[in-house]
């Protein structure tokens, strides 16, 4: 008889995909009550364990058992996972921006009869979920009006409509900031105690995995290295330390999670005078007012402030005016003042712009690594002919395989698609190529999003190799250890304006905080 404790139980899973095993003889326990953890690097098999139980990977297609509430479970799809209670919430939110709060809710399981939609009882319904959440708005709303974090409680409200017994959460804080963030794992706990609702999660922010998670499972290539329970003291501290969790995930301990550059830092190589910009979807309002910043040759520059400060836009704005209207102010390479009119102009000007959106935005997903990699910049391995410009794919060949050498990309080859690789993978990717587009000035976008620790001390390794080169760097990031621990100075952003320029030796994450609420 199955111990009544236990919710789920994965036993032996074995996944395989040609020529890769991706799951081997993984097991998986998550008890009632639970908030239990999944951590792993990029590609140690978490997603692929969650399609197996989710029905994705339906029956037949794994080895192994699935028990749930004490039943052995085989899934030939998600509709059969949810409706036993299993309910996952990407990372990519799945909800339609034009349909209301309350329709998204229900969308697929109507409040309907004889096919006729009765709305009074849609947002009646609606409203009680909203309510368990906390989430205090017009149920008639479209959701693209919400802010990230209220969406991924709409995520939650769906799945709570469902009758969820366990909720699968896959990097559900990735793209919100600290306050967010925390409502979120409140909202985990309060399921877990007032609603009996057990979760999974799986998440690369290790401080949020010490803060709420009652079991650690973590997953290395593919296997199951060991399950830690979590105990707290009185105050609430995890018996486990996130360099413990580290050593499990990589198999070795990061001893310097910020590894130190000792390069000198030269000239002024970029400066960024008076920069206003205005919004494009409201021309009368401001999104940058009067920005000033510097960066010299081997430094990295960290742009600290909250989602909405408008770091992203400066860097927009300033890498060919991709971002903004009515833009005025100057910019200068070397003490000349260039314009950046357009991306190709910015580029050939010595400026790329790594985007905080790999997948959008920073790699063409259906293409080769090969062939992501000079995108950037074709007319470094062209030749004219009497008709069209040729690349070279000789030289395409050597670039790509130079770049997956040099920057450690983990794939069997070049000729792997960019939408196969795993996050931290696909983000070396996009660094190769804007390296290879030959860079003086490089702005980072939240360059490790996503991405699990062992990947992010490779990243920041090559940041700091790129210092050496004496490239200027400008490093943006929600999260402030990095920030701090990865930057020469700090600017600190606040409603489109730099509020303070700090030395990062001696700057705090108190202090940066206190400039970012003092605008």
């Amino acid at each position: 008889m199955a111990d009544q404790a236990v919710l789920l139980e994965m036993k032996g899973i074995t996944k395989t995909f040609p020529g890769v095993v991706a799951l081997d003889k993984v097991n998986l326990a998550v008890k009632r009550r639970e908030i239990h953890a999944l951590v792993g690097e990029n590609g140690a098999g978490k997603s692929t364990l969650m399609k197996v139980l989710s029905g994705v990977y339906p029956r037949g297609s794994y080895e192994g058992e699935i028990m749930f509430d004490g039943a052995v479970c085989a899934f030939s799809d998600i509709k059969q996972s949810e409706k036993v209670g299993v309910v996952v919430i990407h990372q990519e939110l799945a909800l339609s921006p034009y349909l209301s709060i309350a329709e998204n809710i229900f969308l697929g399981d109507e409040r309907a009869k004889h096919n006729i939609i009765n709305w009074d009882k849609t947002r009646e319904d609606a409203l009680i979920y909203m309510r368990k959440l906390g989430l205090n708005e017009n149920p008639n709303l479209p959701v693209n009006k919400l802010g990230v974090g209220k969406q991924q409680l709409v995520e939650i409200a769906k799945a709570l409509a469902k009758d969820a017994k366990i909720l699968v959460l896959d990097e559900p804080t990735s793209a919100l900031n600290e306050n967010d963030s925390e409502h979120l794992l409140q909202i985990l706990r309060e399921l877990r105690d007032q609603q009996n609702i057990s979760s999974v999660l799986i998440s690369h922010k290790l401080n949020e995995i010490a803060e709420v998670a009652d079991t650690i499972t973590i997953l290395r290539d593919g296997k199951t290295i060991e399950t830690l329970p979590v105990e707290r003291d009185a105050a609430g501290k995890a018996s486990i330390s996130e360099d413990r969790i580290i050593k499990g995930m990589v198999g070795r301990e990061i001893t310097d999670r910020f590894p130190k550059r000792s390069s000198p830092i030269g000239d002024v190589m970029f400066e960024v005078k008076d920069w206003t910009v205005y919004n494009p979807d409201d021309p009368e309002r401001k999104k940058l007012d009067g920005v000033n910043l510097t960066v010299r040759a081997g430094e990295v520059v960290g742009l600290a402030g909250l989602v909405g400060s408008g770091r992203t836009e400066l860097a927009t704005s300033i890498f060919g005016k991709y971002y903004g209207d009515h833009i005025t102010g100057k910019t200068l390479i070397n003490g000349k003042e260039v314009a950046l009119d357009s991306i190709p102009q910015a580029i050939e000007a010595g400026l790329s712009y790594v985007t905080e959106d790999r997948k959008e935005f920073g790699l063409v997903l259906i293409e080769t690594i090969k062939e992501n990699t000079v995108l950037a910049r074709l007319k470094k391995i062209a030749r004219d002919s009497l008709f069209n410009t040729v690349v070279n794919e000789h030289e395409e060949i050597l670039a790509a395989e130079g770049y997956r050498k040099k920057l450690n990309v983990k794939t069997p080859s070049i000729l792997q698609l960019a939408g196969n690789l795993s996050g931290g993978n696909q983000q070396k990717v996009v660094l190769a190529k804007w390296l290879f587009s030959d860079p003086r000035i490089l702005i980072l976008d939240e360059p490790t999003r996503g991405i699990d620790v062992g990947a992010k001390h490779e990243i920041y390794t090559i940041i700091n190799d790129l210092a050496a080169q004496g490239i200027a760097c400008i490093l943006i990031s929600s999260e402030m250890p990095e920030i701090i621990g990865m930057s020469d100075r700090i600017y600190v952003m606040s409603e489109g304006r730099i509020t303070a320029c700090l030395d990062s030796k001696t700057a705090t994450q108190e202090e940066i905080m206190g400039h970012i609420l003092s605008n």
